[in-house]
């Protein structure tokens, strides 16, 4: 495996940490509002995510500084094309971020509602834009041969791209729910197993569309034929089999079960684009690649040996953090947020 693959990978890599992670974040963010019927209830939820849903987003800060130093040309084009798009998410977090921190300093209701709006809206926002850009690099975009992207943002807009970031609003939304049955108890804990439940088969459907809609949308039959492997075939049996697990109350498997299919998304997406990184809609010679995209080769070496030395801490701090805060969150202990 030559350096750019690995840095290809590598980058794979941290978007399924990223979208596993945070994913469950955004989920509770999108069911607060739904599940929590009091004020109580609703801080409950938001705690569960409190020790964890800024650390959650330093996959994301990782991955795109990886992209850019790795393959700046990528990271250009994606930047410029997409930069609508990336602006409506950057500010989705900020506003996100600010109501975590904002909403417990006043105790008026209307206040506090407000905010609890905040978070769903940068929940839902994220959860959904990244499922359209994602879509739209394995569908290809128009790019010229400066590598430069050449359409707007309504043309990311098309049907395909929407149904991938309905897949991923749809999908982290149940994997949210499966984390609020691990980490509370009593009225939540029952609420979120409710919606569980309820979310599991809606997802399977919009998951099987997406999958079926691929084979049309995308050079995939083209390029790897009907069976690209068994990575898709295991994220479906895993979705499959959370069902069975949230019928029998096995939240912790249930939740193993929406990682491993978002891993296998995820990976599916990364197959379909090796070794191209953008597909030009406009001609397949004007893709982006590994090659045509990437830094120098002392730069990825150089880049290959800090991520030896420094990934394994940060992995090790934040499993950490996980182990610390692994309690169920409690009406009657002290709630931060």
């Amino acid at each position: 495996m030559d350096l750019n693959t690995l840095w290809f990978v590598l980058i794979a890599i941290l978007y399924i940490g990223f979208f596993i992670l945070e994913g469950f974040d955004y989920g509770v963010g999108i069911l607060l509002p739904f599940l929590g019927k009091d004020d109580q209830q609703r801080r409950q939820i938001i705690n569960t995510i409190g020790p964890f849903w800024d650390g959650n987003e330093v996959w994301l800060i990782t991955a795109g500084g990886a992209t850019f130093a790795a393959f700046p040309h990528w990271y250009a084009t994606l930047f410029s094309g997409f930069y609508l798009a990336l602006l409506l998410i950057l500010l989705a977090l900020i506003l996100r971020g600010v109501a975590f921190e904002f909403r417990s300093k006043d105790e008026n209701p209307l206040w506090r509602s407000l905010w609890d709006w905040a978070i769903f809206i940068g929940s839902a926002i994220p959860a959904l834009l990244f499922g359209v850009a994602f879509g739209n690099l394995v569908r290809g975009v128009p790019i010229d041969a400066n590598m430069q992207y050449v359409g707007t943002f309504f043309d990311l807009l098309n049907p395909y791209a929407l149904v991938a970031g309905l897949a991923s609003l749809i999908t982290f939304t149940l994997h949210g729910a499966i984390f609020l049955s691990l980490r509370t108890d009593d009225e939540v804990l029952t609420a979120a197993r409710s919606a569980a439940r309820r979310l599991w088969l809606p997802t399977v459907i919009v998951l099987a569309t997406l999958w079926v809609y691929t084979y049309f949308a995308t050079d995939i039959l083209e390029r790897l034929g009907i069976n690209p492997g068994v990575i898709p075939l295991i994220g479906m049996i895993a979705m499959l089999g959370t069902g069975y697990m949230l019928r029998r109350g096995w939240d912790g498997w249930a939740f193993v079960g929406t990682a491993i299919s978002i891993a296998a998304a995820v990976i599916t997406m990364f197959i379909i684009l090796y070794p191209r990184v953008m597909i030009s809609s406009l001609n397949p010679e004007w893709s982006l690649t590994i090659y045509n995209a990437s830094s120098s080769p002392y730069t990825l070496r150089l880049m290959a040996i800090i991520a030896v030395i420094f990934v394994p801490i940060v992995l090790g701090y934040q499993a950490w953090t996980y182990w610390v805060f692994r309690h169920r969150v409690t009406r009657e202990q002290r709630l931060e947020y």
